[in-house]
């Protein structure tokens, strides 16, 4: 289950057996457990939108499957910025191959908290980032941040961001000559019509 190319491979071969074969032979008993897995998959990867063309693939009666459900529930918690309730549902995931994928998701949802740390903050005290972030040890904070964020300086009890590169401005779009030419345009297709 820790190989998550092998994983995506699998289930990809598996995958139409279990849309094809749907109402002909009966459902196998790791059906729901092993899509559940794939959408955790998806969540965990950030890949919202496959996420979703999965679920609109599935059955009505899936949505209600105990399996399913998890994901669905985790993925509204991501988007509704609801960290507290993705980082507690390790504890209720509906089969022990969840874990794995859940560890992961607690690592994704700590890096959206850090991107968006950084852009809020100039610097958070450690007990506040400590909380934000879910560690219970200063020397587990201060581990993800020499591993994911070399960038943030520990100081003085707090952690320093560094501030994001000012974007470059965009360049001006030099808007008559665009708007003769999409005129241009309309009278060439007016006199072809």
């Amino acid at each position: 289950m820790e190989d998550q190319d092998a994983f995506e491979r699998d289930f990809c071969q598996l995958k139409p057996y279990y849309m094809d074969t749907c109402g002909i032979i009966p459902p196998s008993s790791e059906e729901y457990p092993i899509m559940g897995a794939n959408l955790l998959r998806l969540l965990v990867q950030n890949r919202i939108a496959e996420f979703h063309t999965e679920l609109e693939l599935l059955p009505a009666k899936a949505l209600d499957n105990a399996y399913i459900k998890h994901g669905v529930e985790l993925e509204q918690s991501f988007m509704e910025g609801a960290y507290n309730r993705v980082l507690s549902a390790r504890q209720t995931a509906p089969h022990e191959t969840y874990i794995y994928f859940m560890d992961l998701l607690v690592k994704t949802v700590r890096d959206e908290i850090a991107g968006c740390s950084e852009k809020g903050y100039d610097y958070l005290s450690i007990n506040d980032a400590k909380q934000m972030f879910k560690f219970s040890s200063d020397k587990e904070l201060e581990q993800y941040i020499a591993e994911e964020h070399p960038e943030w300086d520990v100081k003085d009890g707090r952690v320093l961001f560094q501030k994001v590169k000012e974007s470059q401005p965009c360049k001006e779009i030099p808007a008559a000559p665009v708007i003769n030419q999409t005129l241009g345009y309309a009278r060439e297709l007016e006199r072809i019509v």
